[in-house]
């Protein structure tokens, strides 16, 4: 088996946390099962196919951990059941968009062959998304369809563009077609707009603070303008924190069209701000106010738990979604568990 490690979403190793209690969530008196729908880990030997060593070199003062397998799992529990979740869907950011096919096929090969090992070993508290190779649009389809029908994967991360090019553009189609027929998750989790590099230099980190949220608007707005959403309607997207800046300004979207209707050049079965209900939205937002009004414009049933873990943005999502005082019951379920166990046919245990 591959080594497998937990990273953060920008490839940084993640702390080994102490050791807790598993933590039982209940609302209403009753035991809520959680599910974290947005949680990084990296396989070191694909890393080293594309010349890239684990860990980083950039943050060095970032703590490491032990790159071997069951000592990678225990941490990982610990951190889990310390904020009350009880499975985690594992995927991996791309490095390998500019590779040639050869050398992709065996990136994804390896990392999606530690992807099964680990659930088989431990399907009770992790699940997947598969990588593939999307710049081979072709062989991506193929690397899908095996991950989830042969692997036991629930899908596939992807990253907002892909070499510089849209996910909306017809040379994926056939990526599209495949995730529609097998219907498989695909998580849109944003690599950073490096296009916008030179202005997003200086203080603030904002490449990513601004920037992978901004990849996302981008590239949630090109699938639906350009018709992709209507092309396969049975898709299962997720898109990532929140859906970047999308949701909270999608109205300009259907404003746009009549204040400037030549620059309308695909006709849509339905205004722009309806797609966002067909979509699906990580929780990965910062504020009861931000969570609220998630809901309000996507439907709090498009929503579901995300940490990014382990990067270290927040240690209480689940009290993020348990506290928001416009959530009912019922939604609050949904979010920490319920759509999710949905859209990776889990079976309940």
């Amino acid at each position: 088996m591959s080594d497998l490690v937990f990273v953060d979403c920008a490839g940084e190793p993640a702390a080994a946390p102490h050791a807790h209690a598993r933590r039982e969530v209940r609302l209403a008196g009753e035991r809520v099962p959680v599910i974290d729908m947005h949680a990084h880990c990296a396989i070191p030997a694909a890393m080293a196919l594309m010349g890239f060593r684990y860990p980083t070199t950039h943050n060095p003062a970032r703590p490491q951990v032990l790159k071997v397998d069951e000592d990678q799992i225990a941490p990982r529990l610990a951190a889990m059941d310390a904020q009350g979740i009880d499975r985690q869907l594992l995927s991996i950011n791309p490095f390998w968009y500019e590779a040639d096919a050869d050398l992709a096929r065996e990136v994804v090969e390896t990392q999606n062959a530690a992807l099964a090992d680990v659930i088989g070993r431990h399907g009770d508290r992790f699940a997947a998304l598969g990588s593939v190779a999307l710049q081979h649009p072709a062989l991506a389809a193929e690397q899908l369809e095996r991950a989830v029908r042969t692997l036991g994967l629930k899908g596939a991360l992807i990253g907002g563009s892909v070499a510089g090019e849209e996910l909306s553009d017809p040379k994926f189609h056939p990526f599209w077609a495949k995730a529609e027929a097998i219907g498989a998750l695909i998580f849109i989790h944003p690599q950073g707009v490096p296009e916008a590099a030179s202005r997003l230099r200086g203080s603030g980190g904002l490449g990513n603070v601004i920037g992978n949220p901004l990849e996302t608007t981008i590239a949630l707005s090109h699938l639906i303008f350009e018709g992709t959403l209507d092309r396969f309607p049975g898709l299962k997207i997720l898109a990532a924190h929140g859906g970047g800046y999308l949701p909270s300004y999608a109205a300009r979207s259907d404003a746009g069209i009549k204040t400037f209707p030549d620059t309308y050049q695909v006709p849509l079965k339905k205004p722009p701000t309806a797609y966002l209900r067909d979509l699906y939205y990580d929780s990965l937002v910062f504020t009861p106010e931000g969570l609220r009004h998630l809901a309000a414009e996507v439907g709090a049933d498009r929503i579901v738990l995300g940490t990014d873990f382990p990067y270290p943005w927040t240690d209480r999502s689940v009290e993020h979604i348990l506290e928001a005082p416009e959530l009912s019951d019922a939604d609050k379920v949904s979010m920490l568990s319920g759509l999710a166990a949905t859209l990776l046919e889990l079976v309940p245990q």
